[in-house]
């Protein structure tokens, strides 16, 4: 009898072609919305793997519920939905994929920085509310990027892209801060590794690449916003998480820091009367950073291989361990 696979939403016809002829069992939910987890617990008594994303909350009463899951495949890089110490209790794999948004994501990012120091999306909104009327020549002022610094927090694959890009079209200066030196990073871009602090109060830009783990979970806060220069731009797309909305909020308002770009929010999804919304130096996107043909493609290649690989050599390609 085939293994029979659950998909918790509708994804890239590339993981559905993969795992029917591989010859397993599919269904997929054809609804756009997540199920609820108490739903989606009783609908998993009847598989033998889960492909999810992060939308699902795979925390230790699901994992405790659904024991019986052979694996859990997250469509996905970041895993902070699952409880990865419970899975392996269970005895239940996980992978997830990662390295598919690179490019993708580091794209957002470059384009939230320019976004931000011009304030590209505020005029946007000025011309749909009838305000571009003359030419003011000491308004609406933004900053030029050219020879910069920016400092990215957890330069790894995407913080090294989102660096390179910065490097090439800027000449910016890099500065990092990581668990771990990055011998490459400093090689080929002359990065400079520096202490938390140090990164807050020497950047222009400050783009955040982290995962989000008990140590990084509101990391940039009142605190750290008031360690930043008050000309600095905050860019996250990495987890919303990682900055406490509401000090940023206040940071903004209060000029502590000059601007903000943000495709994760805290929480998510924001709300359409948030303040971020309505400030001239701030750009919102709706977590976008995967949002492209080619990054989802490879993110349902990577997901259904870790299923494929699981039953037929028993090791998972990308697993989260």
């Amino acid at each position: 009898m085939p293994k029979k696979v659950f998909f918790s939403l509708k994804y890239p016809h590339l993981a559905i072609d993969m795992l029917e002829q591989a010859g397993f069992d599919l269904t997929i939910n054809q609804s756009n919305n997540p199920i609820p987890q108490e739903e989606l617990i009783n609908i998993c008594k009847d598989y033998n793997a889960l492909l999810s994303t992060g939308s699902n909350k795979i925390d230790a009463h699901f994992l405790e519920s659904c024991q019986h899951l052979d694996i859990i495949s997250q469509f996905a890089v970041g895993y902070d939905n699952i409880d990865v110490k419970a899975a392996k209790e269970y005895g239940i794999a996980i992978g997830n994929a990662p390295g598919a948004m690179t490019e993708a994501t580091a794209d957002v990012a470059f384009g939230l920085m320019i976004m931000v120091s011009r304030k590209m999306t505020h005029m946007h909104k000025t011309i749909e509310k009838g305000q571009w009327k003359h030419f003011i020549p000491t308004a609406n002022l933004g900053f030029e990027l050219d020879g910069k610094t920016l400092g990215v927090f957890g330069l790894g694959t995407i913080g090294m892209v989102m660096a390179k890009r910065c490097k090439a079209a800027y000449g910016m200066d890099i500065l990092y801060h990581n668990r771990s030196r990055n011998q490459g990073a400093e090689d080929t871009l002359n990065a400079q590794y520096v202490s938390f602090d140090e990164l807050l109060a020497q950047s222009d830009v400050i783009s955040v690449h982290c995962n989000l783990t008990e140590q990084t979970k509101g990391l940039f806060n009142k605190d750290a916003f008031e360690k930043m220069k008050n000309s600095a731009i905050f860019i996250n797309t990495a987890r919303g998480g990682v900055h406490n909305e509401h000090d940023l909020i206040e940071a903004l308002k209060s000029g502590t820091i000059w601007g903000a770009g943000l495709d994760v929010t805290n929480p998510e999804p924001m709300q359409a009367n948030n303040p971020l919304l309505h400030m001239e130096n701030v750009a919102v996107l709706p977590h976008i950073g995967s949002s492209t043909v080619e990054a989802r493609n490879e993110m349902a290649r990577m997901s259904a291989q870790n299923i494929i690989d699981f039953y037929k050599i028993g090791k998972i390609p990308y697993p989260v361990t």
